[in-house]
């Protein structure tokens, strides 16, 4: 299959195709399920693209494994898979096959649904739809009547296909490619569904309160949360707060600062950088910065060597897919790079940071000496 990419110079894009063709439990044999998958394979192929079709035994449902070529090796065109292509050509093909063999056929039942919103409600995710749903319930929350509902969701930013001649009304989310008609989207969403809801909130606004006596309400001041969380003393991350602290220009007024650590606060966007990288990962020990370190040079060098077999392939025949992935693999390893160089200049920094932090704590408890004091005194009264 490569050869025939090659020769066609056709290596980048889709690679090839993977279809399964199954069976009802009990109702095949292994080997008529391999000969039914054969056929199915030359009939869907029309003997123009390599395949390579394997049968499986150990499963309670026989089932082929047919991967194809995305190339044709007769006149090196691509096969082309769209909706058309699955309905018509590859599904009526199954369908066509299994009833020449005797076997049981799928019917569909109702309509179907997209694989996106199939697969989302199969892993309890978000999708498109149920984001909409969502933005609809917010609007009706604020409405009474259809006008202002459709204008909540337009400041929503909602684009809304709505009229005497419009037969269904649509809604087009923000940035969104293509209108969706109300009525798709279910129970409780559907145009008519939302006018009931807009009746029934109306109704209940117009309903008289009951009397209920008023309780007085309790105000609790909340504490501003810090802007960094708290930390262990004497950690990497305490340190390098305490240092922050050292070299902020509104300390150096307040008390006596080393040459030393004046000379660092140009260093200061560098301590900046090391320290939200301590942030990030939570580092606040030695062996946790060694355990970073070695997680990130393991995987710097695992990209590195996907990028080497990238190169040997790109040489021995040149395409846009090894650019593309040798982009993508260096515009990874730049961070992670950046990353690892961050950790070694901690551990460098680290007993210097250190030490002048015990410096100015020794300085601090140090009592002030008398003649320095009386000459103060002196000076203020001047």
């Amino acid at each position: 299959m490569q050869a025939t990419k090659q020769r066609w110079g056709k290596c980048g894009g889709i690679l090839g195709y993977h279809i399964v063709h199954s069976y009802a439990p009990g109702e095949v044999s292994p080997e008529q399920a391999h000969a039914a998958g054969v056929e199915f394979a030359k009939r869907l192929l029309g003997n123009q693209y390599e395949a390579v079709i394997c049968t499986h035994v150990d499963r309670e449902h026989l089932h082929c494994h047919i991967v194809f070529n995305s190339v044709s090796f007769l006149n090196g065109k691509k096969y082309r898979s769209d909706f058309k292509s699955y309905f018509e050509t590859l599904r009526g093909t199954s369908n066509a096959v299994s009833r020449d063999y005797g076997l049981s056929v799928i019917e569909p039942d109702g309509n179907g649904k997209p694989y996106a919103a199939w697969d989302a409600e199969r892993s309890g995710k978000t999708t498109i739809r149920d984001l909409i749903r969502q933005d609809i319930d917010a609007a009706l929350s604020i409405s009474f009547t259809l006008d202002s509902f459709l204008r909540a969701l337009r400041n929503q930013g909602y684009t809304i296909k709505h009229g005497p001649n419009v037969k269904h009304t649509a809604i087009k989310p923000p940035g969104g490619q293509r209108f969706i008609r109300l009525d798709s989207l279910g129970e409780g969403h559907t145009e008519a569904d939302i006018l009931q809801r807009l009746r029934a909130q109306r109704s209940e606004a117009a309903a008289p309160m009951p009397q209920t006596q008023t309780s007085s309400k309790r105000y609790v001041v909340r504490k501003r949360p810090s802007r960094y969380p708290p930390v262990k003393r004497g950690s990497f991350r305490a340190l390098y707060l305490y240092y922050f602290y050292l070299l902020s220009p509104c300390k150096k007024q307040r008390q006596k600062i080393s040459f030393q650590t004046r000379v660092e606060v140009r260093k200061l966007e560098q301590y900046t950088q090391q320290f939200r990288l301590l942030q990030k990962y939570r580092i606040d020990s030695q062996s946790e910065l060694t355990m970073l370190e070695g997680a990130l040079q393991a995987e710097i060098d695992a990209l590195t060597d996907t990028r080497k077999q990238l190169y040997v392939l790109r040489r021995a025949s040149p395409s846009e897919y090894a650019n593309a992935k040798i982009d993508a693999i260096t515009a990874q390893l730049r961070p992670l790079r950046r990353e690892l160089r961050l950790c070694g200049k901690i551990t460098e920094n680290m007993p210097r940071i250190r030490r002048q932090a015990q410096e100015s704590r020794q300085n601090q408890k140090q009592p002030q000496a008398p003649e320095a004091a009386r000459e103060r005194r002196n000076d203020l009264w001047r």
